[in-house]
């Protein structure tokens, strides 16, 4: 179920990085029974609270705006990992880095599930950065607002389901998975079809 919990919610960071954080800062704040690993409670602190709800909103805001969100998604290449290893480190009640003593880290394998957040997460990232363009062309830039949209909904969908019911948050992603598969099928089809000269 750990592996669930951090795997739906570093797919989350994937799409927007502040998301997930700030919900498991929030949850672990506000929602009784909930309590992150002593090593990751930091994340409900006053400061980090404020910290992730503002780049949440400032990047829900510039992710709906055609270039300024392609220029984000380039930002975000480093961020969006980031957070996915440590979504999916929290998620999994993985122990944090120990600054006075790194090697630890590496001792006891800790690092491993923060580095399976950051692949996921990473994944995703590139998925969505590799979609937005092609959309923002083919539809003049109108689409921005609403993929970006959906993007934010998935993402808030994959990271409370995978906090509270980590069943459904792993078949909302599966259904992404499909979703994706399907448009880039369908991207495929369409670019087959114009190098087909007309008859």
């Amino acid at each position: 179920m750990e592996f669930l919990v951090g795997t739906g919610l570093a797919a989350a960071a994937g799409l927007n990085a502040w998301m997930p954080l700030f919900i498991l800062g929030l949850v672990d704040r506000f929602v009784p029974g909930f309590e992150l690993p002593a090593a990751w409670a930091w994340l409900s602190s006053d400061v980090a609270l404020w910290i992730t709800g503002i780049l949440l909103i400032v990047e829900i805001i510039a992710d709906k705006v055609p270039a300024v969100d392609s220029i984000n998604d380039v930002l975000q290449t480093a961020v969006r990992p980031v957070s996915g290893g440590i979504v999916f480190g929290a998620g999994s009640s993985a122990e944090s880095l120990q600054l006075d003593d790194p090697s630890a880290l590496f001792a006891n394998h800790a690092w491993v599930p923060i580095a399976i957040g950051i692949v996921i997460a990473l994944a995703v990232h590139f998925v969505k950065a590799a979609v937005r363009p092609v959309a923002n062309v083919a539809t003049a830039g109108l689409a921005a607002p609403l993929v970006s949209t959906a993007e934010d909904v998935s993402s808030f969908g994959l990271a409370v389901t995978a906090i509270f019911v980590p069943v459904i948050a792993l078949l909302l992603l599966v259904g992404l998975i499909v979703v994706v598969v399907w448009l880039l099928r369908r991207r495929g089809r369409i670019r087959q079809e114009r190098r087909q000269p007309a008859v």
